[in-house]
């Protein structure tokens, strides 16, 4: 594995999101000196809060798996997660709704999971169910060590024996073909497809191997944070503080001073300059930073979203913490996405209602909502489209989605709204998300594992090092975390577990 050369005693961190937080943490807990810079208010990043009216509303990630990640960054720093975050493992990590009226609750226990699915689709379904699983497990275990966990410098790193079973287990066919191989009922081919958008591709291009995003959520549960999930960023950076970790908030980067191969510091928009050894920069667009660096010669953005966040005085009884409401159209809204550039005519959704688990996050008699509608990104290279106003849109799209969610048993949501925040394509553009989208580059296999951007490129300065979604390993909180320590690693060299 390529390291920085040289001296690496004070390293700048740009960036308080969750990728940053976990590089600190690594850092601080090698001995380094360590500051993060950040133009926002406080740390998160993309895991944001709006407070508002007793209501507190989480503006980004709402799904929390593989908590185990969140401890080992807090354990480089000598903390306990238990300590800084109380996590309540979810029974039922989400609900799926069909568009033909019926559900399936999808339980943490798997015993209670095949249960529910024998009762629904048969007997049969529940049999696959249980081999699915394992093979998910399976999948997950020989990805993890081969392509996630792991700076990867070259596709000759690939050449492992994992990989080979991988391959023999059908990671390299399509999604799509691997589920339906699976599955004959259609509803739970959607439950163990729909995680591809995650990654940024339809289930319809990306390959099986992607299918180990339904172990993180569904094979392996869902927790949630007491306070929501801005706490996890708020834990991680007052673990950081505790150990010594300096914190610039509202302290936008104006440029990298460069001397030689080498930055020498991190000039900030107000005047300051931090002398720096090495810098670790976790934007979106890191070329636009850092002198010398090169964007992706041909990237490939995943689709974009829009966010409707509520605070609602209203019980909404009978609705689960986390819902995936599918519309009755499947393929062709892929399509819509990904190729015609427009919002899907019949979506399916992510509504999560953690204020049904957690009651500090609304007012008595009160709900806080997060829905999460895919759309077209920005860049009409990878099928999105720059035309759509999002400023005329926006406000239309939102009584459109309101309505579907009345219509999909959400009785009385619209009369009942006291706070709201809507995020469009537009608005992820404005806070620097290349294409307007939050899910960054797209996994296809072009930018998959050692053809994503590397933690540490060899264009550019020697001494920055690179995090966060757009490069190894990937999109989603588990990822991003990950790609912390990575890039944590190639200052430190890698740490003995």
């Amino acid at each position: 594995m390529r390291t920085v050369p040289g001296r690496t005693e004070r390293v700048v961190v740009v960036g308080a999101g969750l990728a940053g937080l976990s590089a600190a943490l690594r850092l601080r807990g090698a001995g380094r000196e360590v500051t993060v810079v950040d133009r926002g208010t406080g740390p998160g990043g993309r895991a944001g809060r709006v407070e508002h009216s007793g209501y507190s509303l989480d503006t980004g990630p709402s799904v929390l798996t593989a908590p185990e990640l969140v401890a080992d960054a807090l354990g480089a720093v000598g903390e306990k997660l238990e300590d800084r975050l109380t996590l309540l493992p979810l029974a039922t990590t989400y609900r799926a709704q069909f568009a033909d009226g019926s559900h399936l609750d999808v339980h943490a226990d798997p015993d209670a999971f095949a249960a529910e699915v024998a009762e629904l689709c048969g007997p049969a379904e529940a049999a696959a169910l249980r081999r699915y699983l394992a093979d998910l497990a399976e999948l997950y275990r020989l990805q993890l060590a081969t392509f996630i966990d792991r700076n990867l410098d070259s596709p000759m790193d690939l050449l492992r024996p994992e990989l080979v079973a991988l391959a023999r287990r059908g990671g390299f066919r399509r999604l799509s073909r691997h589920v339906e191989r699976a599955f004959a009922d259609e509803r739970l081919r959607r439950l163990f497809s729909f995680q591809a958008l995650y990654a940024g591709v339809s289930p319809y291009r990306a390959i099986a191997a992607y299918a180990v995003i339904a172990q993180l959520d569904i094979g392996a549960g869902v927790w949630h944070p007491v306070g929501g999930i801005a706490a996890v960023p708020r834990a991680l950076a007052a673990a950081a503080a505790h150990a010594g970790v300096a914190f610039r908030y509202g302290a936008a980067v104006g440029r990298l001073e460069v001397s030689g191969r080498r930055v020498s510091g991190v000039l900030l928009d107000d005047g300051d300059r931090l002398a720096a050894d090495a810098v670790v920069v976790t934007s979106d667009a890191p070329h636009s930073l850092v002198p010398g660096l090169r964007g992706p010669r041909r990237p490939v953005y995943s689709p974009s979203c829009v966010a409707l966040h509520l605070g609602v005085r209203s019980e909404l009884p009978g609705q689960a913490h986390h819902t995936i409401s599918f519309g009755a159209a499947w393929e062709e809204v892929f399509g819509e996405l990904t190729r015609d550039g427009r919002p899907m005519t019949d979506p399916s959704l992510l509504v999560s209602m953690p204020s049904r688990t957690d009651r500090s996050l609304a007012p008595d008699g009160g709900q806080v909502l997060s829905v999460v509608a895919p759309t077209p990104n920005l860049d009409p290279r990878s099928g999105g489209n720059p035309d759509l106003d999002w400023a005329v849109l926006g406000p239309h799209y939102r009584d459109e989605l309101v309505g579907v969610l009345e219509a999909r048993g959400w009785s009385g949501l619209g009369g009942a709204i006291e706070v709201e925040e809507l995020v469009t394509p537009a608005d992820w553009a404005a806070r620097g998300m290349a294409a307007g989208t939050p899910f960054a580059l797209a996994h296809t296999f072009g930018q998959t594992g050692p053809f994503r951007p590397s933690t540490l490129p060899r264009r550019g300065p020697e001494n920055v090092v690179l995090a966060g979604s757009s490069v190894q390993p990937g999109v989603g909180v588990p990822m991003v975390l990950i790609s912390g320590r990575l890039a944590a690693e190639r200052i430190t060299g890698p740490v003995a577990v």
